[in-house]
Formats: C-alpha cells, sequence, structure tokens
C-alpha cells in the first residue's frame, strides 16, 4: 500500500466509522466527532479547498467523493485538480480511471459500489479487478453476507457505507468482514 493509503488504513483501524458530510451541517457535527476520517460528499471547484483544510485543521483525514464535486468532470484531470487543490488523503469514485488516476497521484483510492442483485456484485468484481483501488465501499452497508462473499473473493478493504444507522448495523458489518463503515448520522460517529 502507498503511504496514503496505509495512513487511512490505520486510522480506520483505530477508529472504524468514518464520518460521511454531504451538507454543512453534517461537516460541523463530523469535525467536532471522535470520527478519524471525514468523507466529504459535498463542495464544489471553488470551495472544495476550504471544506479540505478545515478537516486537515482539526487533525482528521479527508477523502473526497469527488464524483459528488460540482464542476469537476469524470476525467482524471479533476483527480489532479484535487489531489493539488486540497492534498486530500485520497478520493471515492465510482469511475475506474479516476480510482486509477488517484494511485498514480500517490493518493489513496476507494472505488464506490451500489449492490443491488447478484450481478452487481459480480460487475463490481470485474471493475476492482480493473481499476485496483486500495478499498472498495459498498453500498447499502447493511449486506453481512455481501460484505462476506465481496471479502472472500477481492483482496481489498471493504467500506461498508448507506443505511447504517445503529451500533448494531455497525457491529453486523464488521463481524462480516467490513473493514470500515461510513455513516451520514452523527450518533454513530461516537461510537
Amino acid at each position: 500500500m502507498e503511504p496514503a493509503a496505509q495512513q487511512l488504513f490505520e486510522q480506520l483501524q483505530i477508529n472504524p466509522v468514518a464520518a460521511a458530510a454531504g451538507n454543512e451541517e453534517e461537516l460541523s457535527l463530523a469535525l467536532e466527532s471522535d470520527c478519524r476520517v471525514v468523507f466529504l460528499l459535498m463542495g464544489n471547484v471553488l470551495d472544495i479547498g476550504s471544506l479540505t483544510r478545515r478537516v486537515h485543521e482539526r487533525g482528521k483525514l479527508c477523502v473526497i467523493h469527488i464524483d459528488l464535486i460540482d464542476g469537476y468532470s469524470n476525467k482524471e484531470i479533476a483527480v489532479d485538480a484535487v489531489c493539488r487543490e486540497t492534498g486530500a488523503a485520497g478520493i471515492i469514485s465510482t469511475r475506474g480511471a479516476l480510482i486509477k488516476r488517484a494511485k498514480q497521484l500517490g493518493m489513496a483510492a476507494i472505488q464506490r459500489g451500489f449492490m443491488l442483485d447478484s450481478r452487481s456484485l459480480s460487475s463490481f468484481e470485474a471493475q476492482i479487478r480493473q481499476s485496483r483501488p486500495d478499498f472498495v465501499e459498498i453500498l447499502p452497508g447493511l449486506l453481512p453476507k455481501v460484505i462476506a462473499t465481496l471479502k472472500e473473493r477481492v483482496d481489498v478493504p471493504i467500506i461498508a457505507g448507506g443505511f447504517i444507522h445503529e451500533k448494531e448495523d455497525v457491529i453486523a458489518a464488521l463481524q462480516a468482514g467490513a473493514l470500515a463503515v461510513s455513516a451520514s448520522s452523527p450518533k454513530i460517529w461516537s461510537l
């Protein structure tokens, strides 16, 4: 693992909950939480640098969901811009080309996949083999059987996200083999 991915891995081992912040209120709460990692699910090309600085000022790692940042395209140059302008530890994306570019730049790369059915799982497995992310995030995160199956099939740490609202959800995902969970629910961040 590259240094950025290793650092993210270590922080998620210490606290396996990443605060997923999709608006200003959630970001403020995430910055006050015990979470060591913040997934930024908000922003635009003009404010992403200042949002990331706020996360860094609190001593937390920032991972930017580049697909959700207004004004960036789905081209590799967007990853270059995020890397240069923010100093973020990594990116999250559903796009394999962006995952590959992040890794080339030494950033941690999290590939996000949506599990709808068994075909989704097979397709996502093929995407992982192609883009070779540092981590995968599967949604919804309340899929212990899918987490366990994916963990058996790929050698990439898994982050479970989506619909994680209770302590039991976190425990189920971790017991199924996930390294960590991402959650937008502040009550989960303090576990």
